[in-house]
């Protein structure tokens, strides 16, 4: 077991990640367009900031937007960028208020220019909250999130930075994107598909899950507590007995 994994099968929960999920189908259901869908999902989000904030938890990470969306149909991935603009520029003063930090991982080189500095504009601007850190994953791929790792990581050693014999698990995850943050301790995922998309991979190793059928835009309080409650429930035991777990 890596030494990077803390035993804490009570110990509140830190990090919670969500693959929000359902959007299109909700406005399906309603007779709307997808970008209908996405708004309501954009109302969603601030709900569940607000009660994460309430629940103690300290990161927050949302997959908002995967490497393979930018295959959709581009009339719905620019709506999604305009969406995320909107976002940005409504919700960084609520976050400095309530003491949320921004986070931006994956690859946004892809990304216009205009909103790539307005989401490294909003990270500064909002550095400095200690309440909670809000993850947004952009132009995301778990995969693509590793080989970046490994490619960093393969940098020092050609440079004499970094003895490879002396790479572990704690030393490669200095390399990912989410590199200061602690690793998930629950992932949720919405509308009830169950997989987890290329969503942090290497971080998800030890998490616990729970799928619900509930929409993203239909996801509220109530719903994150039912999640938590399970949580609760359940016992991390990162590869151990019961019996090792009790032990001083």
């Amino acid at each position: 077991m890596s030494d990077c994994i803390e035993l804490m099968h009570t110990a509140p929960l830190r990090h919670l990640a969500v693959i929000m999920d359902g959007n299109g189908r909700w406005a399906k259901q309603r007779g709307l367009p997808r970008i209908a869908g996405h708004r309501q999902g954009v109302e969603a989000v601030t709900v569940i900031v607000d009660a994460c904030l309430l629940q103690g938890i300290d990161v927050l990470s949302l997959y908002a937007f995967s490497s393979e969306n930018w295959g959709r149909p581009q009339d719905e991935v620019d709506a999604l960028m305009e969406l995320l603009l909107q976002f940005l520029a409504l919700q960084q003063n609520k976050m400095l208020a309530k003491g949320i930090s921004l986070r931006v991982i994956g690859d946004t080189s892809r990304m216009s220019p205009s909103l790539q500095t307005a989401l490294k504009e909003a990270e500064a601007k909002t550095a400095g909250g200690k309440r909670m850190t809000l993850v947004l994953a952009l132009s995301y791929g778990g995969r693509d999130e590793i080989l970046r790792a490994v490619k960093k990581a393969s940098r020092q050693v050609c440079q004499g930075e970094l003895d490879p014999d002396k790479l572990d698990c704690c030393t490669f995850s200095g390399f990912l994107d989410t590199a200061d943050i602690p690793d998930p301790d629950l992932l949720i995922r919405t509308s009830g598909e169950m997989r987890i998309s290329n969503f942090l991979l290497w971080q998800l190793a030890y998490a616990e899950l729970y799928f619900t059928d509930v929409l993203w835009p239909d996801f509220g309080a109530d719903d994150l507590q039912h999640a938590l409650d399970d949580y609760r429930q359940r016992k991390r035991r990162f590869g151990l007995t019961d019996e090792q777990l009790h032990e001083p």
